[in-house]
Parts: C-alpha cells; sequence; structure tokens
C-alpha cells in the first residue's frame, strides 16, 4: 500500500491519519468492509423510508421541526433544503488544513456504518479530498452542537456542486465548475443524508488533533529555550535532578526537567549562582519551568485521550445500530472536546507567561546577574530587545484573554429545541490563534536567551545550547551588536521554531527529547 493513503474503514481513524489528509495531502480509500457496511445501513435506511410511520431525518424535518412528516416526493428536496439552509457561515474563510480535516473525519464517521449513507456518496466524499476541492467554510456558525452545522453544511454543498470551494492551484471557483474538471459527478442527496452530512462534531476534533501535534513541538521547545534561559542567568540546574521530581510523580513535570537536563549537560554556565552575587535559589520563572510545563503536558494526555476516544466514534443524529434501530441520541454535543480545547488554551497561556517572565529577566540589568540592560551594545545609544520584550508581553496578554472558557457560555437555538450548546468550535478557532501567538512568545525567548549566553564571555555552554546557537544564527537570526531592523529577526526565530528547527538542533546533541 502506498505510504501516502490513508485506507478508512468502519473503526475510525488514527490522529496521524487525520495530519496526513489535512497537512500531507494524503489520498484516501475507502476499505471493502466499510462499503459494506454502507450498503448494509443503507438498506435499513431504505426500508424505514418506506413505511408509512415518521422516522426522524428519514422521513421528519428538523430540529424544532421535527415534527412534520414529510411525503416521499418532497425527501430528495428536503435534504437539499437543509444543506442550503444550513450553509450560512459568514467571516473569513478557515484554513484549508481545518477543512479538510473536517471533511476526513466525517467521512470516518459515515464509513461507520451507522449513518445510513449509501457507499457513492461516501465514495464523492474521498473523491473531493483526493482531487484538492476545498469547500469554503467561514469562521462563524458552529455552535458546537448538533454537530459543526454551518462548516459543515459548506462541505455537503460542494458535493452537491454547489457553493465555492477552492482547487489544488488554490483559487477559488464555483464548486460545480471544479467537480466537472476533475470528472466528479454532484451527488443528489436522498433520504437521511442531507442530516449525515452536517451533524457531527468534526471541525472542532480536527482542530484539536492539529492542535496537540503542534503543542507537542512547543512543548519541548520551551523546554529548550527555558534552559538556555536558565544558562543565561547562571542558575542551576540541581532543581531539574529526577529524585526530585519523583517525589512529586507528575509524568509531564518529570518529562520537562529531563529534557532541560538534557540540553544543560557539559554546560559550564550552571552553578555559578554563589559566585559574585550569592543566591540561595533562581526565580519561579526559572526553578519552576518543569513543574508549569509539566502540568501543560498532563494537560495534553487527558485531551488526547478524548481526542483518541473521539476519532473512534460515530457522530450522527439519529444512528444506525446493528439490530437495524434507527434511534436519536446527543452524542453530537461537543462539550467533550470543546472542555479540552479550552483546557489547553488556559496551559498554553500559562506557559506564554512563564516565558516571558524569563525573557524579562534576562534584559533587567538588577535580575540578570551581570548581562547588559537589555542585552544592548551600548545601553542608552541602543535600546537592544526592549521592545522585542513588549511584543512578547502583548502576545501573552493575547494569550491570557484567549484562555478565557468558550465552553462556559451556551446560547439556546432552534426555537429552544437546542437549548443547551458547547461553543466547541469557538473554543477550536481560539486554540489555534493561541498556538499561533505560544509560538511567537517562544520564539522570543530563543532570541534573547541565544543573545544572552552569547555574552557570557568566558564560559562555555552546553553542547546542546551551542549546537542551537550556531543553527539559529546559520537560519538568519542575528546575534549581539548594535541596534537593526529587528522584526525580520523575530521572524526568522518565529519560523526556526515553528518548522521544528530547534528541536532538530537540539536532539543532534541530546538524542529525542520526551
Amino acid at each position: 500500500m502506498d505510504m501516502h493513503t490513508v485506507v478508512v474503514g468502519t473503526s475510525g481513524v488514527t490522529a496521524s491519519d487525520v495530519l496526513a489528509v489535512a497537512r500531507g495531502g494524503a489520498r484516501v480509500e475507502l476499505s471493502e468492509e466499510a462499503v459494506a457496511a454502507l450498503a448494509a445501513a443503507r438498506e435499513i435506511v431504505d426500508a424505514l423510508a418506506a413505511k408509512p410511520d415518521p422516522v426522524y431525518g428519514v422521513s421528519t424535518g428538523f430540529g424544532a421541526l421535527a415534527t412534520r412528516h414529510i411525503s416521499p416526493e418532497l425527501r430528495a428536496q428536503l435534504q437539499r433544503n437543509i444543506v442550503r439552509s444550513h450553509a450560512a457561515g459568514m467571516g473569513p474563510a478557515v484554513e484549508r488544513e481545518v477543512v479538510r480535516a473536517l471533511m476526513f473525519l466525517r467521512l470516518k464517521t459515515v464509513c461507520s456504518g451507522h449513518t445510513g449513507v449509501r457507499p457513492e456518496v461516501a465514495q464523492t466524499m474521498a473523491d473531493l479530498l483526493n482531487a484538492g476541492i476545498t469547500p469554503v467554510v467561514h469562521e462563524y456558525g458552529s455552535l458546537g452542537c448538533s454537530g459543526d452545522l454551518a462548516p459543515l453544511s459548506h462541505c455537503a454543498l460542494a458535493l452537491m456542486g454547489e457553493g465555492d470551494a477552492e482547487g489544488p492551484d488554490g483559487v477559488v471557483r464555483p464548486a460545480a465548475e471544479l467537480l466537472a474538471a476533475h470528472g466528479i459527478q454532484p451527488v443528489e442527496l436522498r433520504e437521511k443524508e442531507g442530516l449525515a452530512l452536517l451533524n457531527g462534531t468534526d471541525g472542532m476534533l480536527g482542530m484539536l488533533v492539529m492542535a496537540l501535534a503542534d503543542l507537542d513541538t512547543l512543548y519541548r521547545s520551551a523546554d529548550v529555550t527555558a534552559a538556555l534561559s536558565l544558562e543565561a542567568l547562571l542558575g542551576t540546574d540541581k532543581v531539574l535532578a529526577p529524585e526530585l521530581h519523583a517525589i512529586r510523580p507528575h509524568p509531564g513535570q518529570a518529562a520537562s526537567a529531563a529534557n532541560m537536563l538534557a540540553v544543560l549537560k557539559g554546560s559550564g554556565l550552571t552553578g555559578h549562582h554563589q559566585d559574585d552575587a550569592p543566591r540561595v535559589q533562581d526565580a519561579y520563572s526559572v526553578r519552576c519551568a518543569p513543574q508549569v510545563a509539566g502540568a501543560g503536558r498532563d494537560t495534553m494526555t487527558h485531551a488526547r485521550l478524548v481526542a483518541d476516544r473521539e476519532l473512534a466514534s460515530a457522530v450522527d443524529n439519529p444512528v444506525v445500530l446493528p439490530d437495524g434501530r434507527v434511534e436519536s441520541n446527543g452524542n453530537f454535543h461537543g462539550a467533550p472536546v470543546a472542555y479540552v480545547l479550552d483546557f489547553l488554551a488556559i496551559a498554553a497561556a500559562d506557559l506564554g507567561s512563564i516565558a516571558e517572565r524569563r525573557t524579562d529577566r534576562l534584559l533587567d540589568k538588577n535580575r540578570s546577574h551581570g548581562l547588559p540592560p537589555f542585552l544592548a551594545d551600548d545601553a542608552g545609544v541602543d535600546s537592544g530587545l526592549m521592545i522585542a520584550q513588549y511584543t512578547q508581553a502583548a502576545l501573552v496578554s493575547e494569550l491570557k484573554r484567549l484562555a478565557v472558557p468558550a465552553s462556559a457560555d451556551s446560547i439556546p437555538s432552534s426555537a429552544m429545541q437546542e437549548d443547551h450548546v458547547s461553543m466547541g468550535w469557538s473554543a477550536a478557532r481560539k486554540l489555534r490563534t493561541a498556538v499561533d501567538n505560544l509560538t511567537r512568545v517562544i520564539a522570543i525567548e530563543l532570541y534573547a536567551a541565544t543573545r544572552a549566553v552569547e555574552l557570557r564571555e568566558g564560559l562555555t555552554p552546553a553542547p546542546a545550547s551551542r549546537a542551537v546557537i550556531d543553527a539559529v544564527r546559520e537560519a538568519g537570526v542575528q546575534g549581539a551588536g548594535p541596534d537593526r531592523f529587528l522584526a525580520p529577526d523575530l521572524a526568522a526565530a518565529d519560523a526556526f521554531v515553528r518548522d521544528g528547527r530547534l528541536l532538530a538542533a537540539v536532539e543532534k546533541v541530546t538524542g529525542p527529547l520526551q
């Protein structure tokens, strides 16, 4: 099997599958098992559709309009209408990778055999992904309950050959043109299918999976920058000893401390805290770095557990059960995903906050233990990194605002039928911004700490620290010297953290960090 192909079966998908399709452009195939399950569930839906008794989603209206029994000749129109009316998003288009994750995860549920969608509809969903056709999905329109309704509706609209979509060339065109250009026949929806394409937590789940992947890189990167700051401040690495962390056995804390210790191995800068200005202990932002980063890591562990459960789930309403029943349920409620999205935003804000405090300490001559004010070349003539810290502080302030939970809010909708919603899509959107800003915060600490380490003349940094400094300079991030246009340096540092080169440089010396 081609390593760039993801096969979707009936038992869910993995986080790696989501990343491969959303970010890596992997092709999607349906397994024989999935096609058989789709066909079997469809037989059940067709049988129910032929009966005179109303069945929700098959022969009735939706939400607060579920009391109306729909006659057979109007059911195709009903399914088209739910997609068209629910494709009511507004605001800027969300990122391509988010839409691909959204589509792929909806396909995952469809292939479970619990939705009653025909095999040809599922195949068309895969065809759109494989053709690189990405429906235009807007920022606003989901309350995170009854699924990510508007976002999923815009995707379903493209399956019908309606609305707008982005082609593989990045140009937005009418969906009908793009489908025709790739030889894809638009879908004509039948009973249950319109509803089944809209009713899932797929958008918020996709963003959770991608945020976890990004945060995994950022938490290890933050351990590296914290270690560099400890070195630059002539701190002690004794607080990182494994026996100290064993007596408070939080796994994330132990991993973070071990990473910092690995980076600092062989440093000539640590252990000088008793030299010219003796101090018994380093400040909290230095000494407690593993405790704060570790708590965030353990939060990620819980979030992964929730994500893995969702990836194995079939989220739809109603669902087709193995015994042939089609039952209404509330599994579309986004609360489990929304909570961890908010929890991760809180942890990201705290990680950014402690990193900013270390940067500020590096720039303050009264607390930096001998470093020049603002790490400037000629303080007074030069301002050094004074305003880089302003930028970092602004980012941290934004992180704190983004940490306010979306899931604590609920606005009733659908004439009070949907009277409690999760706001999980909103939680996911703000987490993406938080992850983006946290990357910049860590990049600024990296920029300050590498300059500060270089200014410690006569002392030799750890081999891993030296490797980071050499790599970041090679990447175009300049070192100490007179003031210059700073924004390009900060942008280069951001890219260095964002694309994983920081970790690559360290791990050449330390081996894989935890």
